[in-house]
């Protein structure tokens, strides 16, 4: 990642100094990291150098297959890399998959005592990927997770710290009821809430579930842990083939974070080439297998989210609640995003067709910019299809803004009040009108520098 204006060795002096005014029990941002095949361990310490540097305290390591070699090998690259740079993992087992806790209790096990492995209070962290519906022979779901999860591992002198994804429950949020009847979690994390429904049509994500969440976990004395996301598109087959809306919901969510100041953080994804959300690296040999995704993931490059993200990062732990307290580390750090394919195309050759939720996007420039608190007289000027469509003012802080898409190229100039062109960014793909190849709804991602 490149930071506009400021060395690597300096930025870890500002984070150092930013957060030894916070409080000691730094409220935690992981980034959800799909296990799968490596290339090589210096994959693996590419991607724990990268998530360290934008501040994040450790990946939640989502485990589908806990035995197979492919991903034992690849976890104990992470967790080699993680304890060589001082950096954090922990399982969120993928109960999607997984049938039941004794599956992969092994791999718990054998890493929880690594001093790599991310604590609260002293304690393991473990999350999931659903598993509210599981109950494992027992009477309940909690039942099920307390004496073949808990009780288990209490066995062994382990007591984990379990906030799990647990949105297959069967609830609409987690409302009071939930923590009544789920005892065994000490807090719980939402992957839906991150994006609208595609049936909620053209609407911005609510914090509502959210709020819901966090109110009554603080309630029973629990925790929550909120997503946070860019988009979800998924073109694999006739059942995988949405979109749940993207445009500025990277940046929405972090205002509402910000507002409702939850426990913990959960970046939607690190590497999730095949829900297009990822903001980090995708290596190949974890699609190889999987040409769909490749079609459209290859060539995506998503990682300037992160100049977005890594300022959130410091100003979330140090208590922000606004955006205006979201500032660059240098003069100015941003991005914008956009779909090279208009809503409008019939992709008539992609014998998937359209995703579901295709409605429901917009075709347009979304951009984020964060500027410093002596900011002044700063404006973005915007072009698409080689005009001038917009001249945007902003102010200190975190600013986002939409300007409608046109076929063509695309591109984004920071203008000082003088004129002067602070940094710009230019598209890399140009905007089309239609296809005869991949009804691709995934974003290209452009550092403004």
């Amino acid at each position: 990642m490149h930071l506009q204006g400021i060395s690597v060795l300096t930025f870890f002096g500002v984070l150092s100094s930013l957060f030894s005014c916070a409080n000691a029990d730094l409220k935690g941002v992981f980034a959800h990291y799909m296990v799968g095949s490596m290339g090589g361990s210096d994959e693996a310490v590419k991607d724990v150098q990268d998530a360290k540097q934008m501040g994040l305290d450790a990946f939640a390591l989502n485990v589908q297959d806990p035995s197979a070699s492919w991903s034992t090998n690849a976890i104990q690259l992470l967790f080699d890399a993680a304890a060589a740079n001082n950096f954090k993992l922990f399982f969120s087992f993928d109960m999607s998959v997984i049938d039941q806790p004794s599956t992969f209790l092994p791999l718990f096990r054998q890493y929880q005592g690594n001093s790599a492995y991310y604590r609260h209070n002293g304690r393991p962290f473990v999350s999931t990927f659903n598993g509210g519906a599981k109950s494992f022979g027992a009477s309940s779901p909690n039942a099920g997770w307390q004496s073949q999860f808990k009780d288990v591992l209490a066995a062994d002198g382990i007591n984990p710290f379990f906030v799990p994804d647990f949105d297959d429950y069967g609830g609409s949020s987690y409302d009071a009821d939930f923590f009544r009847n789920y005892p065994v979690v000490d807090g719980v994390m939402s992957w839906e809430s991150a994006w609208p429904e595609v049936s909620e049509g053209l609407v911005n994500a609510s914090s509502a579930k959210d709020q819901t969440a966090l109110t009554n976990a603080h309630a029973a004395g629990k925790v929550y842990m909120m997503p946070l996301s860019s988009v979800q598109f998924k073109h694999i087959d006739g059942g995988q083939n949405w979109y749940r809306r993207g445009e500025l919901n990277l940046p929405l969510r972090i205002a509402q974070v910000l507002a409702l100041q939850p426990d913990f953080v959960e970046i939607i994804t690190w590497n999730d080439a095949g829900e297009s959300h990822y903001i980090g690296n995708c290596w190949p040999e974890a699609i190889a297998g999987a040409p769909a995704i490749q079609a459209y993931a290859n060539g995506y490059d998503h990682t300037h989210w992160q100049d977005v993200l890594a300022p959130f990062i410091v100003a979330y732990k140090n208590g922000a609640t606004s955006l205006s307290a979201v500032t660059p580390f240098g003069a100015f750090a941003g991005a914008f995003w956009y779909r090279p394919l208009l809503k409008s195309a019939s992709c008539s050759g992609d014998s998937l067709g359209k995703p579901s939720g295709w409605q429901n996007a917009e075709d347009l420039i979304n951009i984020a910019m964060l500027l410093p608190s002596t900011s002044s007289g700063v404006t973005l000027r915007v072009y698409s299809g080689g005009s001038v469509v917009a001249t945007l003012a902003t102010q200190p802080g975190l600013n986002m803004a939409t300007v409608p898409i046109r076929t063509g190229a695309q591109r984004v100039e920071l203008v000082a009040a003088d004129g002067r062109i602070m940094g710009a960014g230019s598209s890399t793909q140009d905007v089309v009108a239609d296809t005869s190849g991949v009804c691709n709804f995934n974003y290209q991602v452009v550092h403004i520098a």
